[in-house]
C-alpha cells in the first residue's frame, strides 16, 4: 500500500517542481492531491510527463488520512495550515520560514544532518531550509567535518524563480536590462531577512550557534539557479586539492575545475550542488574561496523535501483506505 500525498502551494514554482520530481522519482503514493487557494480551485497541474490533477482548495481539505504533506506557500498560509495537517497525523515537510527556527522542529538537509530527523515527532513538521542555505551548509560541512569553520562570508546571486512564478514570468517577458530587481525580502536596518535567515539557518543546522557568518544577498536577472561566493576560515590551513579531494566524495556535491566553473546554466534542471573556483584565500592564512551553484527550485526546494521524505518513510506507515 502507498502513502496519500498532499502538495500544498501546487500552483506555485515550488509546488510544480515538487510535483515533477514525486513523479520522476518514482515516490510510492497511491494518491497525489493538489492544493491552493481557492482562487486555483479547479485548476489543473501537471504530475510527470502525463498526469494532470485538479486542484483542491487548501481550505476546506481534511488532512485526515493524508500520510505526507509538502508545503510551500508561504509562511502566513503554512503558519495556519500545517499545524492542522499535523494535528490530523499528517507529517508537514514546510518549505516555507514560519518553522525554521522552531526548536521543536528539525532543519534538515539530507546529506549534512540527517540525524535531526529523529525529532520529528516532536511536531509532525520538519522544516526545509532557504534554498540558498541549503547550497551553502552542503559545502561546508565537509569542510568542517575535515578542518572545523572557523568563519564565513559569503555573496548570494539569486535568481528571479526564488521570488516565485509571477517573477519568472516578468523576467520572460521583459528584456533583463528593463526587469525591476528591486528586493521582495524585508529589512530590519541594512540587512535583509535574506541575510538574516542565510546566517540563523546555517548555524542551526551544522550545530554551531556562535559561528561568525557575513551574508550579502541580491537578486540577478536570471531564471533559474542561485550562485554563491564563499569565503570559509579554518581551524587549520587546508590545501585547495585536499578540499577538492573531499568535495569529490561529497554526496550531492560535483565539483567542476578550471576552466570549467560552477554557472546557474549549468545548475538549472540538475540536482548537485556545482563546487568550483577551490582556491586559498589570500586575506586568510587559514582560508579557501569557493564559488557554488544550484538550482533552486529542485535541490534548493523542491528536491530537498522529497529526500527528507524518503527518509521519513521507514517511520510512516501507509494509513488505511
Amino acid at each position: 500500500m502507498g502513502y496519500k500525498v498532499a502538495v500544498v502551494g501546487a500552483t506555485g514554482a515550488v509546488g510544480g517542481e515538487m510535483l515533477n520530481i514525486l513523479a520522476e522519482r518514482a515516490f510510492p503514493a497511491d494518491e497525489v492531491v493538489a492544493l491552493a487557494s481557492r482562487a486555483s480551485e479547479g485548476k489543473e497541474v501537471s504530475y510527470g510527463d502525463e498526469r494532470v490533477l485538479r486542484v483542491r482548495a487548501l481550505e476546506s481539505f481534511d488532512f485526515e488520512g493524508t500520510d505526507l504533506g509538502l508545503f510551500s506557500p508561504g509562511a502566513a498560509i503554512s503558519k495556519v495550515h500545517a499545524p492542522r495537517a499535523a494535528a490530523a497525523g499528517c507529517v508537514v515537510i514546510d518549505n516555507t520560514s514560519q518553522f525554521r527556527m522552531d526548536e521543536q522542529v528539525p532543519l534538515v538537509v539530507p546529506e549534512v544532518n540527517p540525524e535531526a530527523l529523529e525529532r520529528f515527532r516532536e511536531r509532525n513538521i520538519v522544516a526545509n531550509p532557504n534554498c540558498s542555505t541549503i547550497q551553502m551548509v552542503m559545502a561546508l560541512k565537509p569542510l568542517h567535518d575535515l578542518a572545523v569553520v572557523r568563519r564565513v562570508v559569503v555573496a548570494t546571486y539569486q535568481s528571479v524563480s526564488g521570488a516565485g512564478a509571477r517573477r519568472m514570468s516578468a523576467l520572460a517577458a521583459e528584456p533583463p536590462e528593463q526587469h525591476d530587481l528591486v528586493m521582495d525580502w524585508r529589512w530590519e536596518g541594512d540587512e535583509s531577512d535574506e541575510e538574516a535567515k542565510l546566517r540563523a539557518e546555517t548555524r542551526k543546522i551544522l550545530e554551531l550557534p556562535e559561528l561568525p557568518i557575513s551574508a550579502t544577498c541580491v537578486r540577478v536577472p536570471v531564471m533559474i539557479g542561485h550562485s554563491e561566493a564563499v569565503w570559509v576560515e579554518l581551524e587549520r590551513p587546508l590545501e585547495p586539492d585536499e578540499a577538492t579531494a573531499v568535495f569529490r566524495d561529497a554526496p550531492g556535491v560535483r565539483v567542476l575545475e578550471l576552466p570549467d566553473f560552477p554557472t546557474p546554466q549549468d545548475a538549472a534542471g540538475q540536482d548537485e550542488v556545482l563546487v568550483g573556483r577551490i582556491r586559498r584565500d589570500g586575506a586568510s592564512p587559514n582560508g579557501l574561496a569557493l564559488y557554488l551553484s544550484c538550482d533552486n527550485l529542485r535541490k534548493g526546494a523542491s528536491l530537498n523535501a522529497i529526500q527528507i521524505a524518503e527518509l521519513l518513510l521507514g517511520a510512516l506507515a501507509p494509513t488505511a483506505r
